[in-house]
């Protein structure tokens, strides 16, 4: 199976000078937890997840009604063909630690995401249980330490 099977086409996209509420509110429209910041070719350049708005913004105690995509988005950007194989893509997220993935063609365009509910909806069972186990293992060894 490839990842252009699985991914969610054409997902929404801002611009690095978004405004972070716009961000927020598209997040809660479209029911996702990330949002691929494309400049204005379409290309990817980063992504800013609800975790970045909290982490990179609000725990920091700066105002998020101030802030933009490019203040608090995740760069460099992991992305993968749509025609790679769905093995890659559980090996580069559990390697990278991600739970959503930026779909890119071969010029960098967005053009889908896979996020963790996808891959539980098209994937044996016990594929995606060991990339969630993994991912969330290295998650709680962080927050120990």
């Amino acid at each position: 199976m490839k990842v252009k099977d699985l991914m969610t086409k054409e997902p929404t996209c801002c611009g690095p000078e978004t405004q972070l509420q716009e961000i927020a509110k598209k997040m809660v429209d479209c029911d996702c937890g990330m949002i691929p910041i494309v400049d204005d070719g379409g290309r990817a350049i980063g992504a800013v997840t609800d975790r970045d708005i909290v982490c990179r913004a609000v725990a920091e105690n700066r105002n998020p009604l101030e802030l933009t995509a490019q203040d608090v988005m995740t760069q460099p950007l992991t992305t993968i063909s749509p025609d790679a194989e769905v093995e890659e893509l559980l090996h580069l997220l559990e390697e990278k630690q991600l739970r959503r993935i930026v779909v890119a063609d071969d010029s960098g365009r967005c053009i889908g995401v896979v996020a963790q509910a996808d891959l539980a909806r098209g994937t044996p069972d016990e594929a995606i249980a060991e990339v969630v186990r993994e991912v969330s293992r290295e998650a709680q060894a962080q927050h120990a330490n």
